[in-house]
């Protein structure tokens, strides 16, 4: 997994991102690429806005002990796992636009540096370390884009 907090580990995935095209075919799954960059941005966006309802304490209670450590532990994810509401695009996104946005959220992430985010509440999960915020970001874009072989 690559750093986003280091300006080497961002660039890198930048790159693969860089190599998509609004042509590029999915390995799996059912989003188109413009889709799946939307799809992408969704934690980006739980991270650093507030256009989402967060998750009642019941419901986050349940998401820490069932769900965060396949998000954020070091297994993989499996191809065509189920995704939480928030996270599915339905209709066709801009390529163009959604791929600006997610690699300003990578540059954004970068430069707010891992100390930004440790300590700092998830959505879903409660606070995380700086660790687990990489992980978390770092780990979803990883299998979105060798989903779509870059």
């Amino acid at each position: 997994m690559q750093n986003l907090f280091t300006s080497s580990g961002a660039q890198t995935t930048i790159n693969r991102i860089n190599n998509l095209t609004p042509q590029t075919q999915a390995q799996w799954g059912k989003m188109n690429v413009a889709q799946m960059l939307a799809h992408c941005n969704v934690i980006y966006d739980m991270a650093m806005t507030n256009q989402y309802t967060q998750p009642g304490n019941f419901k986050k209670f349940l998401l820490k002990i069932f769900v965060k450590n396949g998000v954020i532990g070091p297994k993989p994810y499996p191809k065509n796992s189920r995704t939480a509401p928030d996270f599915i695009i339905a209709g066709e996104r801009g390529f163009a636009a959604e791929k600006k946005k997610l690699v300003d959220y990578i540059n954004q992430v970068q430069k707010l540096g891992g100390t930004h985010f440790n300590g700092k509440e998830s959505h879903s999960f409660g606070p995380l370390t700086e660790n687990e915020w990489n992980t978390l970001f770092s780990k979803h874009l990883d299998h979105h884009l060798t989903q779509f072989a870059v």
